[in-house]
């Protein structure tokens, strides 16, 4: 898997990194309590440059989680601390430089690893929505130009729907799912900032744009219009 990750950073002109951990597990699920307050599920794409280093192996903690963990600084009133009110997990475990890469590193490396990376999508998603209908919290799926019909991560959304249709508390659990632009390059600040710009009404609390947005996203994504 690492000669695959690396040529195909290659091919796309990454800069040089050091290859660490081809599959990373989050550690920080490690330090999870059963009497943690956890308010939120975050979603990623799969572990990038920072995220695969030894001395992490945990998600979002390179410049994209710094955005994250600044914007619910930034808003107190959301109630959430981003490194103690949130799990975070991704739609594969697998590593890329950049998500786009996991399409090369599926065609190098053929039936196997393709096979390898749909089964790593479709097991996070089965235990994904098993965690949120568990905790009650509320699901972020952060990242979703690869979730659309002919992206890398399809499969993931089209396993999440199925583990809500086939629960009994569908309605109620999957009205706690939303999807965002990503925290990389300020996307999610700044779709949200757009979409505040055009709301008739614009003295409401921010946590109700956040879900009218999230709401309008995962229409888009899950073709619910």
């Amino acid at each position: 898997m690492t000669e695959l990750q690396k040529k195909a950073a290659l091919d796309a002109k990454t800069p040089s990194y050091s290859f660490e951990t081809a599959v990373v597990y989050n550690r920080d699920l490690d330090k999870i309590q059963k009497d943690d307050d956890i308010k939120l599920i975050v979603i990623g794409d799969n572990p990038g440059k920072d995220e695969q280093l030894l001395k992490n192996n945990r998600y979002l903690v390179g410049q994209a989680g710094k955005i994250g963990e600044g914007f619910f600084r930034r808003n107190a009133e959301l109630g959430i601390d981003f490194r103690k009110n949130v799990i975070i997990l991704n739609k594969t475990p697998v590593h890329s430089a950049k998500t786009a890469q996991l399409k090369k590193i599926q065609s190098l490396g053929g039936k196997k690893i393709q096979e390898l990376i749909l089964e790593s999508q479709l097991w996070m998603a089965q235990r994904t929505a098993k965690l949120q209908q568990e905790l009650g919290a509320e699901l972020w799926l952060v990242g979703y130009s690869e979730l659309k019909e002919k992206g890398i991560f399809s499969a993931y959304r089209d396993e999440l729907k199925s583990q809500y249709i086939q629960n009994g508390n569908f309605i109620d659990d999957w009205e706690k799912v939303f999807v965002f632009q990503h925290f990389s390059m300020n996307r999610f600040t700044i779709d949200l900032a757009s979409f505040e710009s055009q709301l008739a009404e614009r003295n409401v609390p921010l946590i109700q744009k956040i879900h009218e947005l999230g709401k309008l996203h995962k229409n888009e994504i899950f073709m619910e219009i």
